[in-house]
Formats: C-alpha cells, sequence, structure tokens
C-alpha cells in the first residue's frame, strides 16, 4: 500500500506545532528569584514582613522622636488611663471606672497608652522595650551568623577527631540551662544588658552550628565540592564560594526563629527581675510592672503584652513563610 505524501504546507504546519509546544512558557527563574516569588505568595508572611519593618522604624525614631522622656517620673500624673484627644470611646476617653481621671489637668494633658506607677508615659517606655527587644534579637542574629555557622561549616567539613571533639563541646554546652548561665554572668557582672547578650553568647548559637554541620556533611560530597577540591581551591574559599550560598536558607529560616526566641528569653529574664535594672524600659519590665496592677489597672499589662505578641507572632510567621518559600518541595 503507497504512504500518502503530505505537502510542504503540511510539514510547515507540523513544524509550527512542534515550535509551540516546545516553546518555554516563562522565564527561567534563579534559586532566590523562585523564593522571592513563593514568598510573596504567602500574605501571612508578607503582611508580618511589614508589620515587623513598621515596629522597627517606630522604635528606631523614637531616638529622637518620642512622646517624652521614658523615665521621666511626675506622681502627679501617676496611673492616668489613656487618652486621646477628641475620641470617646470607653478606654479612650481618659475615663476609668467612671472617672475622669484627667479633671483639673488641661486640654494638654493626654497620655495616648496611659501611665504608670510613677507617671511615666506608657507609650514611650513601650517604644524604648521595644528597640531593647529588637537590639537584643540582633545581636543573637550576630552570633549565630558569626558563632554558629562557622563552627558548624569547620565541624562538618573537617570531620573525623576534629568533628567529635566539637560536637562534644556543643553537648556540654547544651546541658548547661540559659537561666543558670544568666545567673552565672550575675555573678560576674551587673544584672543588664551585658549579662543577657553574654549569656546569648555562650549558648545562642547552638542549634545554628549543629544544623549547618548536617548539611555541611552532605554537601561537601557534592559533585561542584570535588570539582572545585579537585582544581586546588583552598577550604576557605569553598567555603565562602559554594558551601555558604548553598546554606543560605538554613542560614536565612534559622535566623528568623533565633530573633523570637531571643527577645522572649531577655522578656522573660526582665519579667522575674534579673534582666535590666530600673529605671531602664523592657518589655519584660513592663510585663512585671503591669502585672501588679492588673486587675485595677489592666492596660499597665495589656498594651505590653500585645507588642510582644505581635512581634512574636510576625517572626514566626515570617519564618515559616522562608522555610515554605526556600524549600523546592513545598506545594503551593
Amino acid at each position: 500500500m503507497a504512504t500518502p505524501k503530505l505537502s510542504p504546507d503540511a510539514f510547515k504546519h507540523v513544524k509550527v506545532n512542534t515550535a509551540e509546544q516546545e516553546r518555554i512558557a516563562t522565564p527561567a527563574l534563579t534559586f532566590s528569584q523562585d523564593a522571592m516569588r513563593r514568598l510573596k505568595k504567602n500574605k501571612a508572611a508578607i503582611i508580618s514582613l511589614w508589620i515587623l519593618i513598621i515596629i522597627a522604624v517606630i522604635s528606631i525614631l523614637s531616638l529622637w522622636f518620642s512622646p517624652s522622656n521614658p523615665n521621666k517620673q511626675n506622681l502627679n500624673y501617676a496611673n492616668l488611663p489613656p487618652k486621646w484627644p477628641g475620641v470617646d470611646l470607653p478606654g479612650l476617653n481618659g475615663y476609668l471606672n467612671g472617672q475622669n481621671k484627667y479633671a483639673g489637668m488641661g486640654k494638654h494633658v493626654y497620655f495616648l497608652l496611659g501611665t504608670d506607677y510613677l507617671g511615666r508615659d506608657l507609650l514611650s517606655r513601650i517604644m524604648v522595650g521595644t528597640r531593647v527587644s529588637l537590639f537584643i534579637g540582633i545581636v543573637a542574629t550576630f552570633f549565630d551568623l558569626t558563632i554558629g555557622v562557622v563552627y558548624g561549616i569547620v565541624s562538618g567539613w573537617r570531620g573525623g577527631l576534629t568533628d567529635t571533639l566539637m560536637q562534644r563541646v556543643i553537648e556540654i554546652i547544651s546541658s548547661v540551662p540559659n537561666l543558670v548561665v544568666v545567673i552565672l554572668m550575675l555573678l560576674v557582672f551587673k544584672p543588664g544588658m551585658t549579662s543577657i547578650i553574654l549569656a546569648i553568647a555562650f549558648t545562642g548559637w547552638v542549634t545554628m552550628a549543629r544544623l549547618i554541620r548536617a548539611q555541611t556533611l552532605q554537601l561537601k560530597d557534592q559533585e561542584f565540592v570535588l570539582a572545585a577540591r579537585t582544581l586546588g581551591e583552598s577550604s576557605v574559599k569553598i567555603a565562602f564560594k559554594h558551601l555558604v550560598p548553598n546554606l543560605s536558607s538554613i542560614i536565612i529560616i534559622q535566623t528568623m526563629f533565633t530573633i523570637p526566641t531571643a527577645i522572649f528569653f531577655e522578656a522573660f529574664l526582665s519579667y522575674i527581675g534579673i534582666g535590666l535594672p530600673a529605671p531602664t524600659a523592657s518589655l519584660g519590665t513592663l510585663l512585671s510592672d503591669g502585672q501588679k496592677n492588673l486587675q485595677v489597672l489592666p492596660y499597665q499589662l495589656l498594651y505590653p503584652a500585645i507588642v510582644i505578641v505581635v512581634l512574636m507572632l510576625a517572626f514566626n510567621l515570617l519564618a515559616d513563610g522562608l522555610r515554605d518559600a526556600f524549600d523546592p518541595r513545598s506545594e503551593h
């Protein structure tokens, strides 16, 4: 049976259809671009990111622009409820238990979030406490990136006896509770930022080091690392050129989980009285002071609690979003 012949126009039509099928519909994306695309689809993570940016900007600007001196005491203004000029809503109009606490103080006297038992502006003190918490988070990130990443890469890359000894050191450090470390620091240093920073520097990097070490053990046997070693590249160059870029997702994700942990750690220490000393404001000290008047003046506890809850939720939601974005196996 004779094979039917196709006309030149038919061949042209087949070529066009094949070209359309093989055409790439979307441009190729790098790993970072694909991760950002995934992150932008996560609405909760993006909203959390903007909330954190706004809080950070406000806390930094409070260095120069603050409603009042956060440590200035005025017993005439002690325990005043929140008052917003021109707003007649319960909880924001200066009334407490049916009484106008601002009576006789003039129209220009008001405190947006009220005052504490010493007449200090609660809004200004919350701004300072938020700035302290963010600073503690930055310090924890610094030690994670310097000690944790370097320690983990060296341990995983060297392997053998070096890796065994370095991991035994981590196990010893992990066996000591953070609270015990802080108490030991208080025996040498006075209560304050120095003791908290040293406690974080002593134990805060351990989790990062373990994660980086585990990933380094997997990466050092990959083809691109073996090729770099064959070409004679030094271990330091391989670490910065090949290992760190491939570890960037782990570093970013773990950093975002480290920050809220450090913030909560500082707030806890200040709450139990071994953190920042008076009169320095901290979210932990504000919670401790507000808890004493919870039944009578609930706003003194409510507003600092809202700030720390928002910080913790925003960082954790952003960390979850980054984890999903940097994981190619995640489904959206």
